[in-house]
């Protein structure tokens, strides 16, 4: 299995884009959480990230890279899915909550995997390059979706989020499809 770089860094421009997009609507989303919970949340993130760095010298390589970064990225587009189904209620916000921390988990992995895989230093700064062009833009855009909205007397925070969320739908497919394409050789 080999990475093709071009595809490579679109699938992290979009994956940043999302991020933009989405780092807003997550305070709307969890609003019916206990604070308490988020203590939790973080010590389980926090030994769940323990558990994982325990066995890097069997996940570091490309092929594990590859079907743990598309487990994340079908959980995200399971997230979205889920939200536009079921929005604004308690176990709504419970899933998306736990659904973020558990890919949060692999996050530390995730980019001392792609550090390896992609190896070349021009290559990573075309990668961090684009993920900052991609996050700059999905915030820029979310901020401009926003405002759309209340031009169009859309003001109830939620609604907005709502409304975001099919954007994110429509962008984690690209990106699931950017990551696979990005991918050659036996999967």
């Amino acid at each position: 299995m080999r990475l093709i770089p071009k595809i490579y860094v679109r699938y992290k421009l979009f994956n940043s884009l999302f991020t933009g997009l989405s780092v807003g609507s997550i305070f709307v989303i969890y609003e019916p959480l206990e604070p308490s919970l988020f203590s939790l949340g973080g010590i389980l993130l926090a030994v769940g990230m323990l558990i994982i760095a325990k066995f890097y010298e069997v996940l570091l390589n490309i092929k594990k890279y590859y079907l743990i970064a598309l487990f994340v990225e079908i959980i995200m587009l399971s997230l979205v899915t889920v939200f536009l189904i079921e929005p604004y209620d308690y176990m709504t916000a419970l899933i998306v909550y736990a659904g973020y921390q558990l890919t949060f988990m692999f996050g530390a992995y995730l980019v001392r995997a792609e550090t390896l895989i992609v190896r070349k230093k021009t290559l990573l700064t075309l990668v961090d390059v684009s993920k900052q062009y991609g996050y700059l833009a999905g915030m820029g855009i979310s901020y401009i979706f926003y405002k759309f909205l209340e031009y169009l007397t859309i003001t109830d925070k939620k609604e907005q989020v709502y409304y975001l969320h099919f954007l994110l739908f429509i962008i984690e497919i690209i990106i699931i499809f950017l990551f696979i394409k990005s991918f050659k050789g036996e999967k």
